[in-house]
């Protein structure tokens, strides 16, 4: 089945007339190298050419690329040695974090005059349920046109749209369609556009967990929904029953609005300029730890970790990386902190400030995990979990929560 069978780019209908839109109310609004199209919008003369966005220094990342510099490659978290090595042609732009959330407030706020049934994924993509749009705006499929029209109209950008029954199936199309896409899946249609992908296209489906199923012969999605359930659940634990769920396009989570902007994050001023990168990161370690509380005490994880380093002559420098997974743990938001001071190269600058921040919030009983073959179901968040029942029994300082972070450059205090 091609994608023009669902719906094409092109706004002409195919022969056999436009895809049935009629049970998709779930649109996956997902913006096109969303950094460096932004970035294009002051630099127009890159455009059609090989472009990354990301940190410059040896230990920075790709943030994002144009579809030009993909085509060698490239790809966002990839290390930026290694990009450059790959696309030496490529420009090379440093983030403006601050521009992007600018453009992300205002792409935001058109999916909201839409409908109030908004889920924010990142600051680039976003669910939409617009069935209770359809009277005052038309189809799901119309909807997804205008959207992309406005954007484009007011940012100059494009996104792709994918529009089905399910958030699932939403989101594989809206990938399957890039870029400057819109690809509608009927729901009588699902299991046709689902079985003939690879079956790394699922959710839950990491690197070992696909090589596990391809040992097993399961290659596309197809074969998966052909293996019992109990089969599946046996080998792969939770996993496997999850797994067999999505192969027949079963997906019961709704579209859960909340605000797009919200954020979590504390900082700390130093009594002195403090240039000694230990007692930095016990500072960033305990920074972590109390955002990491404020999310679990909120029902939240975020996805966004950013630090704020203040140098001594006033000088304030932000660094930031998104997350594969949202997260509401102290480890986690520790080591990200920690590597995002060590990136920025001042680890013997005389420092003021510090600061952590947790960013692109979302209910935590929303948030979706990308489930590792053999992974256990409790770690750190459940040990962090229960040292916040244990402070609220007896008190913060009855507990000491840094204690459960391994620290890989010594020991810190008693």
């Amino acid at each position: 089945m091609s994608r023009n069978q669902l719906l094409p780019r092109d706004p002409s209908p195919p022969p056999d007339g436009p895809a049935d839109d009629s049970g998709c109310p779930i649109l996956h609004v997902d913006m096109d190298a969303f950094y460096a199209s932004v970035e294009l919008l002051d630099r127009p003369e890159l455009r059609g050419t090989p472009v990354i966005v990301g940190a410059t220094g040896a230990r920075g990342v790709v943030l994002s690329a144009t579809y030009e510099a993909r085509r060698f490659g490239v790809h966002s978290a990839m290390p930026m040695t290694r990009a450059r090595r790959i696309c030496p042609q490529a420009t090379v732009i440093p983030p403006r974090h601050a521009k992007y959330a600018e453009v992300s407030r205002g792409v935001m706020e058109i999916f909201q005059a839409v409908t109030p049934e908004v889920e924010p994924i990142a600051s680039d993509e976003a669910f939409l349920d617009v069935g209770g749009a359809r009277r005052r705006l038309g189809s799901p499929a119309a909807i997804a046109r205008m959207i992309r029209a406005q954007v484009a109209e007011r940012y100059g950008i494009t996104c792709s749209v994918g529009v089905a029954s399910t958030k699932f199936v939403a989101k594989l199309a809206s990938r399957q369609c890039k870029p400057d896409g819109l690809l509608v899946v009927p729901a009588d249609r699902v299991v046709e556009f689902l079985h003939p992908l690879p079956v790394a296209a699922l959710w839950g489906v990491g690197e070992r967990t696909e090589q596990a199923l391809v040992r097993l012969g399961i290659r596309t999605v197809g074969d998966l929904a052909q293996v019992p359930a109990a089969t599946l659940q046996r080998e792969f634990g939770a996993v496997g029953a999850h797994l067999a769920a999505l192969a027949w396009g079963r997906d019961e989570r709704r579209v859960v609005p909340h605000a797009p902007d919200k954020s979590i994050g504390n900082e700390e001023t130093f009594p002195h300029d403090v240039d000694d990168p230990e007692t930095i990161r016990r500072e960033l370690l305990r920074l972590s730890e109390r955002v990491a509380a404020r999310l679990r005490a909120g029902g939240h994880v975020g996805r966004t970790v950013s630090v704020k380093l203040r140098r001594s002559d006033f000088t304030t420098i932000t660094r930031s990386r998104t997350l594969r997974e949202a997260t509401d743990v102290a480890k986690e938001i520790f080591d990200t902190s920690c590597e995002l001071y060590e990136a920025a190269g001042l680890e013997r600058v005389r420092l003021r400030l510090v600061g952590v921040r947790v960013e692109n919030l979302l209910p935590a009983a929303a948030a979706t995990r990308q489930l590792g073959l053999g992974e256990r179901e409790t770690g750190w968040r459940e040990a962090e979990q229960a040292m916040d029942r244990a402070a609220r029994r007896f008190g913060p300082d009855a507990v000491k929560p840094a204690s459960l972070v391994r620290r890989p450059f010594g020991p810190i205090g008693p």
